[in-house]
């Protein structure tokens, strides 16, 4: 998967997708496909994807990044987790299957821990898969070193949220993936710059993400999901008590931006911190992934964790990575100017 010679680092991407070994874990709320990339004796990295989308879809962008893929691949063996139905070729789950609760899917999480015999594990999610992970978080504290999150959720939908997840039902019932529903759902992901600039890219695959939106078989999965998320419940209560270091990543147009910054305020101040990328949507992971990789080194050296020295530059601290304060994710004490990203601070607010 990748070879090291003299001051750099070889990564074949390809093999970073089609490599991983796929696992079907049976749980009391169905088969979940589980994609495990690396050498397991590694700490466990586990993904989980916004609804509707799968690892490929979701986190291609941040794993195909050189920089970003030499840091994760080079310190953990990567668990992407799909739930029911998301995964690649996926057979389409019946009209009579019952619609799983965010509690269930949480659950879910801890029976493909229990499957795979890992311990804590390192948690990354995005927007629904967030949401599930912070839960999961909170019910399972002692199994999480800590939470990657990307544009997350944590409230109860508010109207407009639960009236635009009415209206795409709607749509996705009458008429299936039409224009208007694909406006809605590139709205959800990118920034308005961003998807003007993919559709004019006619010629041209425009993104792993899109090109799976357009399958016959996601329109269900579609409204199975926004059945779930529309009857999601306030986690914000137990933010407080989570105690788990949590890096919070969101674009400055994602339409979650509110919900991050309301996140960030009700965590606990020592263990929590925001990255507002500018100019970006809420898929960070495949908009801006360049724009993670300065913050989550730093993240990672809170757990002794770092980049392979075979990469010159890559930052280092005289300190024990495990005193590392969240004071470091402020670019003024790293020393550089991050001119796209907005550094906010638990602390500041």
């Amino acid at each position: 998967m990748a070879e090291f010679s003299g001051d750099s680092v070889c990564l074949d991407v390809e093999t970073i997708y089609l490599g991983g070994k796929e696992h079907i874990v049976r749980t009391a709320s169905g088969s979940v496909s589980v994609i495990v990339y690396g050498d397991r004796d590694k700490p466990a990295l586990i993904t989980y994807p916004d609804l509707a989308l799968n690892h490929m879809s979701c986190f291609q962008g941040l794993f195909f990044c050189p920089d970003a893929a030499a840091l994760l691949l080079h310190n953990f063996c990567v668990y992407h987790i799909s739930p029911p139905g998301h995964e690649l070729g996926a057979a389409a789950i019946s009209d009579d299957h019952p619609v799983p609760s965010v509690d269930d899917l949480a659950d879910q999480i801890l029976e493909v821990l229990n499957k795979f015999r890992l311990g804590a594990v390192m948690c990354m999610g995005a927007m629904a898969g967030a949401y599930i992970l912070t839960l999961f978080a909170m019910k399972y504290r002692e199994r999480v070193l800590g939470l990657i999150l990307v544009s997350p959720l944590c409230k109860a939908p508010s109207w407009k949220e639960w009236l635009c997840n009415k209206v795409m039902s709607n749509l996705l019932y009458y008429y299936g993936m039409c224009g208007l529903l694909k406006e809605c759902l590139l709205y959800r992901y990118f920034s308005k710059v961003f998807y003007r600039c993919l559709e004019s890219l006619v010629s041209i695959p425009i993104s792993p993400a899109l090109e799976f939106l357009l399958q016959a078989t996601v329109c269900f999965l579609l409204f199975r999901n926004f059945m779930l998320m529309n009857r999601r419940p306030d986690i914000t209560n137990g933010l407080k008590t989570l105690k788990r270091r949590t890096l919070i990543f969101v674009g400055d147009n994602s339409p979650f931006h509110s919900e991050s910054l309301h996140m960030i305020a009700k965590l606990d101040k020592k263990y929590s911190a925001l990255v507002e990328v500018q100019d970006c949507g809420s898929m960070v992971t495949e908009e801006q992934p360049q724009a993670m990789l300065t913050s989550l080194e730093y993240f990672l050296m809170g757990y002794g964790l770092y980049r392979p020295s075979y990469f010159s530059g890559s930052p280092r601290s005289p300190l024990s990575p495990t005193c590392i304060s969240p004071e470091l994710f402020s670019p003024e004490s790293m020393g550089l100017k991050l001119k796209p990203i907005k550094t906010r601070l638990s602390s500041q607010r």
